[in-house]
């Protein structure tokens, strides 16, 4: 008999492993946020999972608890009589809902754990310059990202690469890798491994993914080149990093998606913008420039470089200022 299955997910990176699960396993349940109001407007917005799950005819096993720790939704959840809860991008859960299952939970995180425990695996890679990351597959436990290894697949950064493009990559690779986990776990052919036995073997110095705080989002114009290069990458595109140009009578926030980097000697101050025929908008920094390629204004649309200075009047009496306060 295959194993009965409750995922438990909440984004868009939660979605193509449930989507592979429902094709190819019985998934019994199915655990998401609950609707929040978003937006401007304050409108009531349903989570991806749940979006999906409506429109593969799933409501009738569609769960949306307030408070995990609910009598009547962990009731609800233990007459699903679940061998396996599969997580992807939820919320931490309580003992005694990772416990329930005869199998155990397993969880899916966007790193090669135990590198980059935390709510933002995927920017932090990228921020720090990393050429390599991937996805693992491990079991819960009490303290979170700690639990041992299942299963882990390792993916290359490219060079030009933003944290969207690797968001798309890691969401498929690891659908796939979950698929590979649970067949295995159904066979009863799979290991496991110690984190802190893989940390101490390998000699591997922690790197965090804390959550991404609006301080974290500054540029500072002193920094590298290549640094504020990875940031603007590592950030792109959402919550994507910030900064605020400034002139004698006015100060604009600016929010940047994508750029190139040129390392090279010059005077100018950090924050000094440049304009040429070639590159378009160059900000000086500590060893080079940053070539701003697209970036939108406070309350405006995205624009390219080109758009936004065909319709940004004397962008020569403005600098990028070093810190927003």
């Amino acid at each position: 008999m295959s194993l009965r299955i409750v995922f438990m997910g909440t984004p868009d990176f939660a979605v193509a492993t449930l989507d592979l699960l429902v094709k190819k396993f019985n998934v019994v349940g199915v655990v998401t946020a609950p609707d929040k109001p978003s937006g401007r407007g304050l409108q009531i917005q349903e989570s991806a999972v749940k979006k999906y799950a409506k429109s593969k005819g799933l409501q009738n096993i569609l769960y949306q608890p307030v408070n995990l720790k609910d009598p009547v939704f962990l009731s609800q959840l233990e007459s699903l009589r679940a061998d396996l809860q599969i997580v992807v991008a939820f919320r931490m859960l309580p003992e005694v809902v990772w416990k329930m299952p005869s199998k155990g939970t397993i969880n899916l995180h966007a790193s090669l754990l135990p590198q980059y425990r935390g709510a933002a695996p995927i920017n932090w890679a990228i921020i720090n310059g990393d050429k390599k990351t991937g996805v693992t597959t491990f079991f819960i436990e009490k303290e979170i990202d700690t639990g041992n290894i299942i299963f882990q697949e390792e993916i290359f950064i490219e060079e030009n690469q933003s944290a969207g493009d690797l968001h798309d990559r890691l969401m498929n690779e690891g659908a796939r890798l979950m698929i590979r986990t649970i067949n295995d776990i159904e066979k009863g052919v799979y290991q496991t491994i110690s984190q802190n036995n893989l940390k101490l073997s390998h000699h591997i110095q922690i790197k965090p993914a804390p959550k991404i705080s609006p301080e974290i989002c500054r540029i500072d114009w002193r920094n590298s080149a290549y640094s504020i290069y990875n940031l603007i990458r590592g950030l792109s595109p959402y919550p994507a990093a910030r900064a605020e140009l400034i002139s004698t009578d006015r100060n604009i926030l600016v929010k940047i998606f994508d750029s190139e980097y040129s390392l090279e000697k010059h005077s100018d101050p950090p924050g000094q913008i440049t304009i040429d025929d070639k590159n378009g908008l160059k900000v000086a920094v500590s060893d080079g420039f940053i070539l701003i390629k697209s970036l939108q204004l406070e309350g405006k649309k995205r624009l390219t470089v080109e758009e936004f200075l065909n319709g940004f009047h004397h962008i020569e009496k403005y600098r990028f200022k070093i810190n927003i306060k």
